[in-house]
């Protein structure tokens, strides 16, 4: 189709150029000719040419026209081609089903698409010129406005840089709560100053519901089924009790084997049951000032006797330094070691119920060798990392490893089992804590899985666990306290360590 019509372009001007070369020189030939004349008359053959010549060129100019005006038809406004370079901005932006609004340095609204004025109720005419905190005012969960420092399109001028919610919630024209999935973008400066902020966002109420619809099913399932599956698990360990039954070795193998499934339904539950808490944000936390260093010998030394079981040697590294690795399996170690000391804030529960999931995963996939527990801190976090020997995991699983239900399919993973949960239970909870957690891994030589804390000031932190053990009731048990918070137990200890 461009091709003909670009043909049928070529030759109109052809025509065009002809027809007016051929009016001149005919004009010109009756000039001539009536110049020349004594009479000064014009033969009648050279008025009925040039007639002739002037109808072709007006209906050379008509069809020129006539092309002219369905090129515009076709190809759009002015009768340009419908390419990305020529197409107007304004119909694109206006074509764009996300809602588009340029907010200005004075936070005015400066353009405003069609389909956000569908999301906010605002129409356009009203939208563009007004302030967008009367447009999109942002809100928690529990309806209360979110301050100034929060609101992502404050954010995104202060920092200059992207900020993405996916769960921002606004309330309309009408006062109705809508929830959104915002991209804010900065127009930057040559000074890389925010002169301008570009938010894309969509409606995104009906799938969070439905999220919402959907964890709440799983979570009420769970909690219900766990029940029977405790009293099946229960009657089965009796079951196999010598004391209480007396059963042949054929029997009993069978009873273990659905006790042991029977364990891991329970664990399926329990992980379904926790996921689906941290997603709507009903998991429980209580976060206390942690000493790192102490915490994770604490819990080295509770878990290193399943990896004793296996064979492995498990190594407790809480610097950079080389020097500073403790072999926990000998008994010969020191045990101590100049050490520093580094505090974040987080449940110690949850902590370490991250860290004995990342634990146990070294010690299920690692045949021979060593796990190795370690500690560092640079620009104002906290790194915690688990590396071991294990058979290492590709390339194209590591991005995919957090997901939910995400398991790698090898021999070793078939053989072995699980969730699919575990890890994506630990974003959850080290995102809780403004945290990240990620895997660096190489093939047959083994993995690392490290977690990102904000490191907490010293001063701060001693400031808290004051604080702290000031609103605890005299009655508290001590070592109700200490199960509680084992960081407090072993808070001095550690410092006499340095």
């Amino acid at each position: 189709m461009a091709i003909v019509m670009r043909l049928k372009k070529i030759l109109l001007v052809i025509g065009v150029v002809a027809s007016y070369s051929l009016f001149f020189f005919l004009t010109f030939l009756l000039i001539n000719d009536w110049y020349t004349s004594e009479t000064f008359e014009i033969e009648s053959t050279h008025w009925y040419l040039l007639v002739a010549m002037f109808a072709w060129l007006l209906a050379s100019l008509l069809l020129a026209r006539s092309l002219a005006m369905r090129n515009h038809s076709t190809f759009g406004e002015e009768g340009k081609d419908s390419t990305p370079e020529n197409l107007n901005s304004e119909v694109l932006i206006n074509s764009i089903v996300d809602g588009v609004m340029l907010v200005g340095s004075d936070g005015a609204v400066k353009i405003f698409n069609p389909a956000a004025a569908t999301i906010t109720g605002w129409a356009t005419q009203e939208a563009v010129g007004l302030d967008y905190k009367s447009i999109m005012s942002f809100f928690d969960p529990k309806g209360m406005e979110l301050a100034a420092n929060q609101n992502p399109i404050t954010e995104c001028f202060s920092s200059a840089k992207p900020v993405n919610h996916d769960s921002a919630i606004i309330k309309n024209h009408t006062g109705k709560t809508v929830e959104l999935d915002l991209m804010c973008s900065p127009i930057l400066s040559k000074k890389n100053s925010a002169l301008a902020v570009m938010v894309i966002f969509r409606d995104v109420s009906k799938q969070r519901v439905e999220e919402r619809q959907r964890a709440e099913f799983i979570s009420t399932a769970s909690h219900e089924m766990r029940t029977p599956v405790a009293a099946i698990e229960g009657y089965l360990a009796l079951a196999m009790n010598e004391k209480v039954a007396q059963i042949d070795p054929s029997a009993r193998s069978y009873l273990e084997k659905a006790h042991s499934s029977t364990k891991q339904l329970g664990k399926l539950f329990q992980d379904l049951l926790t996921a689906a808490k941290s997603e709507d944000g009903r998991l429980s936390s209580h976060p206390v000032p942690i000493e790192v260093g102490a915490f994770l010998r604490d819990v080295t030394e509770r878990m290193r006797f399943v990896a004793e079981e296996k064979g492995l040697v498990v190594r407790y590294k809480p610097s950079n330094q080389p020097s500073n690795v403790i072999d926990t399996t000998d008994k010969g170690s020191p045990g101590r070691v100049i050490e520093p000391i580094y505090y974040v804030l987080a449940d110690p529960d949850r902590m370490r119920e991250v860290l004995t999931n990342l634990f146990d995963n070294a010690v299920k996939y690692t045949d021979e060798g060593s796990i190795t527990i370690g500690m560092s801190a640079g620009q104002g976090s906290v790194i915690i990392s688990i590396a071991d020997t294990g058979p290492g995991i590709s390339k194209s699983d590591l991005p995919h490893l957090f997901q939910k239900f995400y398991r790698v399919d090898n021999s070793d993973t078939r053989q072995i089992g699980g969730t699919g949960l575990g890890l994506f239970i630990c974003k959850q909870i080290v995102e809780l804590y403004g945290g990240k957690i990620w895997a660096d891994s190489v093939v047959d030589k083994g993995s690392v899985f490290n977690i990102s804390f904000p490191q907490l000031d010293a001063t701060r932190a001693k400031e808290l666990i004051r604080q702290d053990a000031a609103n605890k009731s005299p009655l508290d048990d001590s070592s109700t306290a200490a199960s509680a918070n084992p960081v407090s137990s072993n808070l001095n200890d550690s410092q006499n360590n340095v």
